[in-house]
């Protein structure tokens, strides 16, 4: 991967960033989109866990104190909310469930403690979820649906968001940094059903569906109305993504375990720059 990038004209840095001193040694930079994260597999290693989603932002915060850093973070802080409200807002008090949302909300508040102390200017970026084709909760409902499998109604809602309209916020984001952090609810702005996502499925395939189980009536669902405010709705919709989403299931398109050409966009002291990559 690295020898890619570095074709492709990034410069390429390795570091232990559970290291501090390897962390100092890293060139000082103006912006940092922050997205080091340990998320699959905490069963079992739950303390890696904790040291990657904790030790590491220390170390970072510590060392680009005077950078502008926008900070990855998840919905998964949140508590469960009626699928009847408008989801959680920012100043929804954190209630996290497992060691892995847990560990994202201690990563939350060292960021926070690193910018209290050194005036760093910080966005915490909850997102949740981001799709793209290969991935993400629409691709797992189209999959079943196009295999005929079952599809569980039971965590019945969700909010979700188009990647590239994610990575846009992300890199937006950087002007809206400040100290205490900025917190920032980014998905889409619709609550969406389950059951009316695997029917407009089985709409499109010309199958049918075998809907298991009862919509449970509390879901982990975040409010977007800011980043709406701020950015606008997201280009790609709701529907427009299910489209896409069928049309990839129906011409044998992977998941995200399959090579696939993807289209980066990097950022550059004097603008931006596209960077396609075959992975």
């Amino acid at each position: 991967m690295s020898a890619r990038l570095t074709a492709a004209g990034l410069q390429c840095i390795s570091c232990d960033f559970l290291d501090r001193f390897s962390v100092d040694r890293l060139p000082q930079v103006p912006n940092i989109v922050y997205m080091a994260d340990r998320k699959f597999g905490t069963d079992g290693g739950e303390a890696m866990t904790w040291a990657s989603n904790t030790v590491i932002p220390a170390n970072v915060v510590h060392h680009f104190s005077d950078s502008r850093i926008v900070a990855f973070s998840t919905g998964n802080i949140y508590p469960l909310v009626a699928v009847t409200s408008e989801g959680a807002l920012k100043m929804t008090p954190p209630a996290p469930i497992g060691e892995y949302a847990q560990s994202c909300l201690g990563r939350e508040r060292v960021f926070m403690w690193g910018s209290l102390e050194n005036e760093t200017p910080v966005l915490t970026f909850r997102l949740n979820y981001a799709v793209d084709l290969r991935y993400g909760v629409l691709f797992d409902i189209g999959t079943k649906v196009f295999n005929d499998q079952v599809v569980d109604l039971d965590t019945g809602y969700f909010n979700c968001i188009w990647q590239g309209d994610a990575n846009t916020q992300a890199l937006l984001s950087l002007a809206h940094c400040a100290s205490p952090p900025t917190i920032l609810n980014v998905t889409g702005p619709e609550t969406v059903s389950v059951r009316l996502v695997a029917e407009t499925f089985v709409g499109i395939f010309g199958k049918s569906a075998e809907l298991v189980g009862t919509e449970n009536s509390t879901a982990l669902l975040s409010n977007s109305k800011a980043a709406t405010d701020l950015f606008g709705y997201p280009t790609v919709s709701l529907q427009r993504l299910i489209e896409w989403t069928a049309h990839w299931i129906k011409i044998g398109g992977g998941d995200a375990q399959t090579p696939a050409t993807i289209v980066a966009v990097m950022g550059a002291p004097n603008g931006f720059w596209s960077i396609t990559l075959d992975l």
